[in-house]
């Protein structure tokens, strides 16, 4: 039984937030990770040292319903890593805005706001939002997702100015860590030449970003750029 506080990812149910979750067990802390459904493979194989909540952050009800279960647990937090992603095409209309932000910016809003009565009164902690390299720069074909994850960076500063000092908040702004196993070699290829490093890293690379920002205790408001020069390639 670990005596460190606990940390809980939203969306943590696959890729960078799994990984995260299972190298933070690594280091003793327990883990809580929240997904909308169980999945299959844990039944064969159990998340050792990973507890999961269902929550579905579609709506206001669903992000209270995560937050009266904290509340109920009397849980202490040494970080959240708000890692709930969602994925709409702009045809979707109204609804792909209203979807994602719900998830993307209602509900870090909501869980921010009750989140300091989670942490350890003298040892403080952190927040990390993971939002995405286009909210910077927009995307023309992908509108809705890029305004919600521009959202969520300015929620960043927001709460850093609320929080501080005990909590420090900090955004990571990722762009091609992973590809998907169904991404063809033209997909790839393409996707590779648009930063100046042209590596595809893995999510080994977005768990040390989110372990500097743990340690370091003199950074918050930031946004953490991992997108191997994708700011400074010549196109």
């Amino acid at each position: 039984m670990s005596d460190k506080p606990s940390i809980l990812i939203t969306g943590g149910a696959q890729r960078l937030g799994l990984h995260c979750a299972k190298r933070l067990v690594e280091e003793g802390y327990p883990v809580i990770i929240t997904c909308r459904h169980l999945r299959k493979e844990w039944e064969l194989s159990p998340l050792e040292g990973v507890e999961v909540i269902l929550a579905d952050f579609s709506t206001v009800d669903g992000i209270q319903a995560l937050i009266d279960e904290i509340d109920r647990r009397k849980l202490t937090l040494r970080a959240i890593i708000h890692n709930a992603s969602d994925w709409m095409d702009d045809s979707a209309g109204a609804q792909a805005m209203q979807q994602m932000m719900m998830v993307h910016v209602q509900a870090p809003y909501l869980i921010n706001q009750a989140a300091k009565r989670w942490f350890e009164a003298e040892g403080g902690g952190d927040i990390i939002h993971m939002t995405d390299f286009i909210a910077r720069q927009g995307s023309p074909r992908h509108i809705a997702y890029a305004a919600s994850k521009a959202a969520l960076e300015n929620l960043t500063l927001s709460f850093a100015g609320l929080l501080a000092p005990g909590i420090k908040v900090n955004s990571i702004a990722p762009s091609m860590i992973l590809f998907n196993a169904d991404d063809d070699e033209a997909y790839r290829t393409k996707t590779l030449a648009k930063s100046a490093l042209g590596i595809e890293p893995g999510a080994e690379v977005v768990f040390q970003a989110v372990r500097y920002l743990l340690d370091n205790p003199y950074v918050t408001g930031s946004c953490l750029e991992l997108n191997g020069g994708r700011n400074v390639k010549k196109r």
